[in-house]
């Protein structure tokens, strides 16, 4: 890959280093089979990552390749699988749904070496699951750090908004505010330094990318989705909490539309189980589903 832009090398790497080692890295590389090869890419594609799982067979190939030239392996075991894997498919607002692969995401944003202000919102953005124009465009004085709670009005919905804050949301935040907090927005834009202007909407999407995550697997929007069925399908909590802290529109039994403290104390452990979770996850925790709802 010599021949390859820098920003190309390092997107490889990423992609060998997050789908393809954790399998196959202390493997001999003349002792891989290829349904061995076929089984770690369609991990890949099972996350909806179809785009990716192709990339990384052509990849494997040109290693194979180059193997051979070294005297380390016989043959490319890679056209064995043409016709193997489904054809890749595009989508909107990627996200990861599975535990497994939320956490490599996760680790792969704490290995970020971009800058730290796009560093923290990342880290932020899975723990709160706002619209990625929310989060963007967070004030500090919509950050109450006695009350643990960061509140805004929601323009899509024309609703006033809660988001509770667990402990990890707080020491992101309370290392950010040094270097922002005598600025309007919690994420200025890197043109300008005095915080007059959040950060750009591209921002967090290339950061994405710069870390070998294609825009076919996660999105700054899918973090919404991957706590939506996470929470639900694997942790359990109410529906209605769910969807009520993504600010979705949402009723109680009478028809009337909640206010947006209701639920308040159950969303703040609800938020603070999901940043346990996160961690939990990062630090390659087993975590068990259940179906008990909280109340």
């Amino acid at each position: 890959m010599s021949d390859k832009a820098e920003s190309h090398q390092k997107k490889t790497l990423a992609m060998l280093q997050r789908d393809i080692f954790p399998w196959l890295g202390a493997t001999p590389i003349n002792e891989i089979k290829a349904f061995e090869l076929l089984k770690v890419v369609e991990r890949i594609g099972e996350r909806g990552a179809q785009d990716t799982a192709h990339r990384a067979l052509q990849t494997c190939g040109q290693i194979f390749r180059y193997a051979i030239t070294q005297n380390l392996a016989e043959r490319d075991i890679t056209p064995d699988l043409k016709g193997a894997m489904p054809t890749a498919k595009g989508g909107n607002f990627a996200a990861v749904t599975k535990p497994q692969d939320a956490a490599r995401l996760l680790r792969a944003i704490d290995a970020y070496e971009g800058t730290f202000i796009v560093k923290s919102a990342l880290m932020l953005a899975p723990m709160v699951f706002v619209r990625p124009g929310e989060l963007r465009q967070a004030e500090w004085e919509h950050i109450d750090f006695g009350a643990k709670e960061w509140c805004f009005h929601v323009t899509k919905t024309d609703v006033d908004h809660i988001v509770p804050l667990s402990n990890q949301a707080i020491a992101i935040l309370e290392a950010i505010k040094p270097l922002t907090g005598h600025g309007r927005y919690v994420f200025p834009s890197a043109r300008t330094p005095n915080g007059s202007r959040p950060m750009s909407d591209v921002a967090l999407l290339a950061a994405l990318r710069r870390m070998g995550i294609g825009k076919e697997e996660a999105s700054i929007h899918g973090f919404r989705a991957m706590a939506r069925t996470i929470l639900d399908e694997v942790l359990g909590h109410r529906v209605d909490f769910i969807e009520h802290q993504l600010a979705h529109a949402v009723k109680d039994p009478n028809g009337r539309a909640y206010n947006r403290t209701a639920h308040l104390p159950a969303r703040h452990k609800m938020m603070q189980a999901w940043a346990d979770y996160l961690d939990g996850l990062k630090n390659g925790a087993q975590v068990i589903a259940f179906k008990a709802k909280s109340g």
